[in-house]
């Protein structure tokens, strides 16, 4: 097992940063490679950020409603060996 971090990804051309608009698990969920963990809203898109891989929710620490930049930590995962 191991800890990583999951972080805002570049959504596309010029998107710089995202809005939080509602996490999809909370800590110490069990997750699923692909699972969907966050809905983000950019001023080009909304989007979900997927698990990637399988594991579980440590820590959340963006908050809801609130912008994070590109590259920002989002949460705490571990990752599960399989």
């Amino acid at each position: 097992m191991a800890l990583m971090n999951i972080v805002l990804p570049a959504m596309g051309e010029g998107v710089i940063e995202a809005t939080i608009n509602k996490w999809l698990v909370t800590e110490g969920a069990t997750i699923r490679e692909d699972d969907p963990l966050v809905e983000v809203s950019t001023d080009k898109v909304d989007s979900e950020i997927p698990a990637p891989s399988a594991g579980t929710m440590v820590t959340i620490i963006a908050k809801e409603g609130d912008v994070y930049k590109v590259g920002d930590v989002l949460a705490i995962f571990e990752t599960t060996d399989t």
